[in-house]
């Protein structure tokens, strides 16, 4: 990252507001990863797909943060963060200038932070650190990101308050109001979770609730209209967008010990249907995934992830995907990638570009969270990239 401390840029930042503090900063940073992208089965008709397919590690973006001290060990603090595609320069999550992240709030080293605004759920940001995402991106990630684990879900109009570490533990607190006069629970999310570590040994668990709209009249058929972006990635979870509610539960755990990282985790995820809903009976989730890590060198590190979903309820499914990958850093700030995953499908799930629709059919492979739906039970991705952060 590049510390701006009132320079040219940050002065002309800061005096739109009137006022130029001498403890103030603000960062400027960002992330470009880009990579050549190979899948097999890509589309219904079987077709391979070759590519350059950015945010394969983590998403492309550019964003500013700031801090002022206000004395008495408090802070306001702010971070707006934009997110792009690299390869014909749109602007991701929706359109959105700052589809990322966009919040401020006041930060206290003895109480804690209160933030608001756009922002990650408290799952994101505790439980999904101790997850193969962390270190290998999407394609280590849950199929359809079902359960969030590869952060396809921000919340808007969000409360969030993050305490300060007291002897390893941390916790975090979120409501997002769902702006609807006269419906206080209509497309409102609310959120905990909370986090422990000690030595080389880490565990964080949470449970977040989003809520759809109330009426179909402001619920149309095939959206989930929430603060919550929701989580409909793929075909494996495309016929639930009209759900009422998505409920996620979500643990994992980490062990270090010299260059190995190791961590298990499991996840609930229910979306649940009312009267509004395209589909009668609730689909849950449980996915249960593993990580394996060895930091080869200071510069070089190999990862292995398995993961194992299983869809009940409203269907019956099941997809198990293996994840390779290895990463060398160049410096400090560019390090080359490969990753690949391999994924098998069984069983049958509500397709949501069936016509009729929402018909059931066999179950097809779809890696992680890239969408890409083939006509086959079996799906490969391989993606050869570069990252730079700044």
């Amino acid at each position: 990252m590049k510390r701006i401390a009132l320079s040219t840029v940050s002065l002309a930042l800061l005096s739109a507001t009137g006022a130029v503090h001498a403890q103030s900063s603000v960062t400027l940073y960002g992330v470009i990863d880009e990579a050549f992208q190979f899948v097999h089965n890509a589309n219904p008709d079987g077709k391979n797909l070759y590519q350059l397919a950015g945010g394969n590690l983590q998403g492309n973006r550019w964003g500013l943060k700031g801090t002022e001290d206000l004395g008495g060990g408090l802070k306001a603090i702010f971070q707006l963060e934009n997110g792009f595609d690299i390869n014909n320069g749109q602007l991701n999550q929706g359109g959105r200038m700052f589809g990322r992240q966009a919040y401020i709030g006041l930060a206290h080293e003895a109480y804690g932070t209160v933030t608001l605004g756009r922002q990650y759920d408290p799952l994101v940001d505790l439980v999904q650190p101790l997850t193969a995402d962390n270190y290998f991106g999407s394609t280590f990630t849950t199929p359809g990101d079902v359960d969030n684990n590869d952060n396809s879900s921000r919340t808007n109009s969000a409360v969030k308050y993050t305490s300060p570490t007291w002897s390893g533990f941390q916790f975090e607190g979120m409501y997002a109001f769902g702006g609807v006069a006269g419906q206080t629970g209509s497309q409102q999310t609310w959120s905990g979770a909370a986090t422990y570590a000690t030595g080389p040994f880490s565990v964080a668990a949470g449970y977040i609730r989003m809520n759809n709209a109330n009426s179909s009249v402001i619920r149309p058929n095939n959206s989930f209209t929430s603060t919550s972006d929701g989580t409909i990635d793929s075909i494996v979870n495309g016929a639930y967008a009209t759900a009422k509610s998505i409920g996620i539960a979500s643990v994992a755990v980490q062990f270090v010990t010299g260059p190995f990282t190791a961590s298990a985790r499991y996840s609930n995820a229910q979306y649940k249907p009312d009267g509004a809903s395209t589909f009668a009976s609730t689909e849950r989730y449980n996915v249960a995934g593993g990580y394996l890590g060895y930091q080869v060198t200071p510069a070089a590190l190999l990862g292995l992830g398995y993961t194992y979903t299983h869809g009940s309820g409203d269907t019956s499914a099941s997809y198990n995907q293996v994840s390779l990958g290895g990463d060398y850093n160049l410096s400090k700030r560019t390090d080359l990638y490969l990753v690949g995953a391999w994924q098998r499908a069984s069983g049958t799930q509500r397709n949501p570009r069936s016509s009729p629709p929402q018909q059931l059919q066999p179950a097809v492979a779809s890696v992680a969270d890239y969408g890409f739906t083939g006509d086959s039970r079996t799906q490969e991705i391989v993606s050869l990239g570069i990252r730079h952060k700044f």
